[in-house]
């Protein structure tokens, strides 16, 4: 692996670290299994694209896809709350209209922005031969967005949201709306992942329709892995676990893929993750076992 697929990687798990840090929100501080990551994460690169090819301010375009990301949450949390769905229904629900949603916003399956004025092109100017023009504005979203996530989920409509996923009854006995509580949960998890697609097509210039296919196994694996190798006592730690952890993803996957004697290609990728999951789930037993026998 050489350097720029070394600093590609680790600009592609800073990207999916606003992913990793949405599913931590859902699915370990709600308790709630949102497949809608699948659908928001195309929707976000869908509608920054649409509006920067025309002619709108970059920082606006990312702005309404992360607004559109909370709405495609509010709309699984109220199937959900409302209808009295099952939450993985739910999910998948918004998941399967997002698809046709995003072929609405996009007039076509991809865009392309060749040329087009990002949020990031101010950076190109500090471009060398050492450091990616992308990972600097990469890390400080990374670093911004897992800060204010940290100081939300410690106050106290964060405590009410995390009470929520942690015992709702209790919540409801202390006076916590916990169906409000869910709608906002999802609507901030949702909006962070919009915003890793929207930063994800600029990036890369282009946004695709499929491109949300497995992103939900992508934030699942970042937290899996983080959880299994970093302590995860503490808000702080967790949400660092969340962003080590999709980081070392991608680190891993690039080096199985480039590794000759592996035999492997890019059409394994999936497998590859599927084996990284499964290795970082057993790995806290092997802890337990190596301190049950020391």
């Amino acid at each position: 692996m050489n350097w720029i697929q070394f600093t590609g990687a680790i600009e592609l798990g800073l990207i999916y670290s606003l992913v990793a840090l949405g599913v931590y929100l859902s699915f370990r501080t709600l308790q709630f299994p949102d497949l809608t990551v699948d659908g928001s994460f195309p929707l976000g690169a869908a509608v920054c694209a649409s509006l920067i090819t025309m002619d709108v301010h970059p920082g606006l375009a990312t702005l309404s896809a992360v607004l559109a990301g909370a709405l495609s949450g509010w709309v699984t949390a109220w199937l959900s709350t409302h209808l009295r769905m099952l939450n993985l229904l739910a999910g998948i629900l918004t998941m399967t209209a997002l698809y046709s949603l995003n072929l609405r916003i996009m007039g076509r399956p991809n865009i392309a922005l060749l040329g087009e004025k990002t949020i990031l092109t101010e950076w190109f100017a500090n471009t060398s031969q050492f450091v990616s023009s992308h990972f600097l504005p990469l890390f400080l979203a990374a670093l911004i967005f897992g800060a204010i996530l940290y100081f939300f989920l410690n106050t106290r409509l964060g405590l009410a949201v995390r009470a929520t996923g942690s015992n709702p009854r209790m919540g409801r006995a202390q006076g916590i709306n916990d169906t409000k509580m869910i709608w906002l949960g999802l609507s901030l998890s949702n909006a962070l992942v919009a915003l890793a697609g929207a930063l994800f097509a600029q990036v890369h210039g282009f946004a695709d329709v499929t491109m949300g296919v497995g992103t939900i196994i992508i934030g699942l694996a970042a937290v899996i892995i983080g959880e299994a190798l970093l302590p995860t006592r503490t808000i702080f730690q967790a949400l660092l676990a969340c962003v080590f952890g999709a980081i070392l993803y991608r680190l891993v996957i690039a080096a199985a893929l480039n590794v000759g004697d592996f035999g492997l290609q890019a059409s394994d990728l999936n497998l590859v993750t599927a084996i990284l999951v499964a290795s970082a789930m057993f790995l806290p037993s092997l802890k337990r076992r190596a301190r049950a026998f020391s």
